[in-house]
């Protein structure tokens, strides 16, 4: 079972999402920071096997899909601690890529390792396949780098002679969601640290209440901002109050239909009907090119116990799509594209 490690009173200095832990008495674990306990409580968890790997996953205590994918990814290396055979390796893959639905970065990063370890030898197979995992999540914290400065750009253009400028987000697309930077907030902290000016409007994101650990990781970085109820963005954008709306993506489709928290597309609606760019920041990673349109994303149903409603009927989606032409402009490590631009990004 996975171990808490550490405990602290918040707020503390973030720890990584996640690490290799080689102090550790049990070789080749991982420390992954408990999600489900922020932002009241810091907890660190060493993760020992790929059940625990699976349970952190369901259990959301990791989430965001680049943070997912690399997790899973670190899942199939403790799955080979005891058997690297073919038809383990196969086991450990089928087990670990019905965790979450959605996010497509789960299945890429498991397709990846799979096709790596496959064509390894199985007497270096579980060293490969610790750093594979180890590539994935340098490449993941490079990529967002990467989104960061891209979006950095459209805020110096959006800004122009702003004093402060007004941004939106939803749910967690930041350093939590990744293996660093971020997504979605990359480009603000980038703008922080160009010295713009700039305020967040944070949506609270229920039933989850992410959104909190949007606003604890802007605390602790320094970045003025607001805390909303979800229902308020439509009027707050209404008002003149946001200049611009940048969300995360859990999957984009080929024709650039994107899924993301719950709550994505009622932003993306006000947005279009007041003239406020809309744009998704996701890597490269999330693209299902495979995947034609926003029908053909699976639509995580999340249990009913997490609306505390007791015995009413309950619909609980995890996501909504936002349709093409609602996005302004997708942000990924490669740069800026508009929906209809994305196939330049499939090779």
């Amino acid at each position: 079972m996975h171990t808490p490690v550490h405990t602290s009173l918040y707020p503390m200095p973030l720890y990584p999402t996640i690490v290799e832990d080689h102090a550790s008495n049990t070789s080749n674990s991982v420390l992954i920071l408990d999600q489900t306990r922020l932002p009241h409580l810091v907890v660190q968890v060493r993760l020992n096997t790929m059940h625990d790997v699976v349970h952190a996953i369901c259990s959301m205590q990791v989430r965001g899909a680049p943070l997912i994918g690399v997790t899973a990814a670190y899942g199939v290396a403790l799955g080979l601690r005891h058997d690297v055979s073919d038809k383990h390796l196969a086991q450990v893959i089928a087990t670990l890529s019905v965790t979450r639905p959605t996010a497509v970065n789960l299945r890429w990063a498991l397709a990846r390792m799979q096709h790596v370890l496959q064509k390894s030898a199985l007497a270096t197979r579980r060293e490969v396949a610790w750093n594979e995992a180890g590539a994935i999540a340098a490449e993941d914290r490079a990529a967002n780098a990467a989104i960061g400065e891209h979006g950095l750009q459209l805020i110096k253009r959006c800004w122009g002679k702003r004093g402060v400028l007004h941004l939106m987000t939803h749910c967690n697309a930041g350093r939590l969601a990744t293996v660093a930077n971020g997504t979605a907030l990359a480009p603000i902290y980038a703008a922080l640290a160009a010295g713009i000016a700039v305020h967040v409007w944070v949506s609270e994101t229920r039933p989850r209440n992410q959104g909190l650990l949007t606003a604890w990781e802007l605390a602790e970085a320094g970045v003025p901002h607001t805390l909303i109820a979800d229902n308020a963005a439509g009027l707050l954008i209404m008002q003149g109050k946001v200049d611009m709306v940048i969300v995360g993506a859990d999957r984009i489709a080929a024709n650039g239909d994107t899924a993301n928290k719950v709550g994505t597309y009622l932003k993306a609606l006000a947005a279009a009907a007041h003239g406020v760019p809309f744009y998704v920041a996701a890597p490269l990673s999330t693209i299902d090119f495979s995947c034609p349109s926003g029908q053909d994303i699976p639509i995580e149903e999340r249990a009913a116990a997490e609306l505390g409603a007791g015995d009413v009927p309950v619909a609980n989606p995890a996501f909504d799509i936002t349709p093409a032409h609602l996005i302004t402009g997708i942000i990924s490590e490669r740069g800026v594209a508009t929906p209809e631009e994305l196939a330049q990004w499939k090779t």
